[in-house]
């Protein structure tokens, strides 16, 4: 095998695991963290600074270090890095529930895939520095676009070959065992690179064979402007979709393969981008970003939101990569290319990752992104026509005024504003001065509960929760004797309006926000006759700490943007709440949504435990704002109460549909 091969081939399995082991990580601990669209943006986070990590060693290496030296210290870490295998996260890192998410999130990664994800990252501009000096060639930036082709194969084949064939258990152990091959590959591709350029006895050339000069700080800094709005353009996307629609590997992955795609296409194809033929469609679709922006709601069709927010993503990152491509540096001076253009990425990735919960109140990152990325635009075509000049001048002034209605708009009839890991969330104000008036509170885009505010109607249950739902139907089914009752997700409180003296609701809530503004904005828990109880963290992990709560019913009403957290709705999430029920107590699982048919899943796993379930669905009612619901109602006996009888009905099912287990799930087969 020739030596460029042997290069080729370590840097194509090498990017392959790279991005396979996001994902994958990912979904291991989604759960651990209420199933929050905010972890996959913390792990990129993470992954864009382990990269900046990687990329910074590759450049000490081999700006300091003896090609030997480089070779020895690179093979001595690879063998360190042996002893993380087999991939995951510890059990001594589940929350309790107190932690700050964004720094446990990435103290656990660190600790769990740290070292390998270094190594892996620093692969390919190692190899193609280690290449170019050995071979004496242009080549490397190919090598670059190998390598983010491999990276495209490794994320696309995650949703639609690994994640639905094999549990979490087998990718893990599948992916340690190509690392440790992959190790092996690269120690003997250093070993036998540089013996062969021993035994040629060609010295490195001192200087650039180019005689290139070395690149001014000021392009230095456009590398860094350009990588970086390329990230923030791809989180912004990425929370986007997630936070409105669910957050699903196949919604990480769908942006983030697109990202690749551009470098890919910007970095082996030369003309793929032209500057001055890409100004009018990019102008194009920033307006209509933009605009899109300003008129997304929950109702849109998803097809045509990830479709519409896809293909702007796609062309953003091909003026930011493609913007790359034209300033790519000598060879020379590859190491320090890559490192600016990692710093911009994890810049990118602090920014929205980080810095976005703490310094906005609300969700601003689309319009800034988009605003952000037409400022580049001006910088790109500063020294070009008047014409390209006055297009990109006119664009700023577009997209600042659109960012300014954004901001108006998102902030008008609004009586509170929050926002922290677990997303955004307003109180809204609708019919304001009216007998109508109400308090609306929304996750996102998506409405999570209502109470109207005029004294006489402020106990009315109202969205999800009206007199005709399934939660509504079995807990006044109960006889009169006091309820206890487990609520799996807060909201506003509504199912407290159904409670009496003597009932006890014990609550389970992930996010203080919510609780903070079901208590501020809101009454049903302060008006509520049971004795409410509120315990703070994931449910799932503090039911697993309890002894048996001997609930009468247990509502699970946890939602992350529009679709309940996939964690909740497993085999073993459901033996689990089974156990904190009595004998004849109900399961209560609200699975209203826009964008996933999830009345199927809950159908298989009624019948892989051996329980009856029965659908109630309610019909909206605009005057009382009551929405549309669908509850499933499921029991280790079936219900007798003749209302519910009269309201229910069977399951829908869906052919091949497997039952979800905490090591299997698929929301990509039921996406609407």
């Amino acid at each position: 095998m020739s030596n460029m091969w042997l290069y080729a081939i370590s840097i194509f399995i090498g990017a392959f695991l790279l991005f396979q082991i996001q994902p994958m990580i990912a979904k291991m601990i989604l759960p651990w963290f209420g199933g929050s669209a905010a972890v996959w943006i913390t792990c990129l986070l993470f992954f864009q600074s382990m990269l900046l990590a990687g990329y910074l060693y590759a450049h000490v290496l081999v700006q300091f270090l003896k090609p030997s030296a480089q070779a020895a210290l690179h093979a001595l870490l690879l063998a360190a890095s042996l002893t993380a295998v087999p991939v995951g996260p510890a059990l001594s890192w589940k929350p309790s529930g107190h932690e700050e998410p964004v720094l446990h999130i990435l103290g656990l990664l660190t600790v769990s895939i740290g070292l390998p994800y270094v190594l892996l990252s620093a692969t390919s501009p190692l190899l193609q520095a280690w290449y170019a000096r050995q071979c004496r060639s242009e080549l490397p930036y190919r090598l670059f676009a190998l390598s983010n082709f491999a990276s495209l194969l490794g994320l696309l084949a995650y949703p639609f070959l690994v994640e639905p064939l094999f549990p979490l258990a087998v990718q893990s152990w599948a992916w340690s065992a190509g690392y440790v091959l992959w190790a092996g590959l690269v120690i003997g591709t250093a070993a036998t690179g540089f013996r062969k350029q021993a035994e040629a006895a060609a010295p490195a050339p001192a200087e650039d064979p180019g005689g290139a000069a070395a690149p001014a700080l000021s392009e230095r800094i456009l590398w860094l402007a350009f990588s970086c709005c390329g990230v923030v353009l791809l989180l912004a996307v990425t929370h986007h979709l997630t936070q409105n629609i669910t957050s699903i590997p196949f919604l990480w992955i769908l942006p983030l393969s697109l990202y690749l795609l551009s470098f890919i296409i910007c970095f082996s194809v030369e003309p793929a981008y032209t500057r001055s033929l890409y100004l009018g469609p990019l102008a194009i679709v920033l307006v209509a970003l933009m605009y899109g922006t300003l008129r997304y709601d929950s109702t849109t069709r998803l097809s045509l939101v990830i479709g519409f927010f896809s293909f702007g993503l796609f062309m953003l990152c091909m003026f930011c990569h493609g913007e790359l491509a034209r300033r790519k540096p000598s060879p020379k001076y590859l190491t320090s290319f890559y490192l600016m253009i990692a710093v911009g990425g994890a810049l990118g990735g602090l920014l929205v990752g980080a810095a976005a919960p703490l310094l906005f109140r609300g969700y601003m990152d689309m319009p800034l992104a988009i605003a952000a990325c037409t400022i580049l635009l001006l910088c790109a075509h500063w020294r070009e026509s008047w014409q390209s000049r006055l297009i990109a001048g006119l664009l700023c002034v577009g997209m600042a005024a659109g960012t300014g209605y954004y901001l108006l708009k998102y902030s008008e009839n609004v009586a509170a504003m929050e926002r922290n890991f677990y997303g955004s969330l307003r109180v809204m104000v609708a019919n304001r001065g009216s007998e109508f008036e109400s308090h609306v509170l929304i996750h996102g885009s998506v409405a999570h509960g209502v109470q109207f505010m005029d004294s006489g109607r402020r106990r009315d249950t109202t969205a999800y929760y009206g007199p005709n739902s399934g939660a509504a139907l079995v807990l006044g089914a109960r006889g009169d004797r006091p309820l206890r009752v487990g609520l799996v997700g807060l909201g506003i409180g509504t199912l407290a309006a159904y409670s009496r003296p003597g009932d006890v609701y014990r609550c389970y809530e992930i996010n203080p926000l919510v609780v903070k503004l079901a208590r501020e904005q809101f009454s049903f828990l302060a008006d509520a006759p049971a004795r409410i109880e509120l315990v703070m963290g994931d449910a799932r992990l503090a039911l697993e700490r309890e002894s048996n709560q001997d609930y009468d019913v247990l509502v699970v009403d946890a939602f992350s943007g529009d679709a309940i957290p996939v964690h909740l709705l497993t085999r073993e999430a459901l033996q689990l709440y089974f156990r904190h029920l009595k004998p004849d107590g109900v399961l209560a699982l609200h699975l209203t949504n826009n964008h996933i048919d999830l009345v199927p899943v809950a159908d298989q796993l009624a019948r892989a435990l051996g329980k009856h379930a029965v659908l109630v669905e309610s019909e909206l009612d605009e005057e009382r704002e009551i929405y549309n619901a669908d509850w499933v109602l499921m029991s280790s006996h079936p219900l007798k109460d003749h209302q519910l009888e009269g309201a229910s009905q069977p399951l829908r099912s869906r052919p091949g549909q497997r039952p979800w287990t905490d090591d299997f799930s698929n929301l990509f087969q039921i996406l609407k």
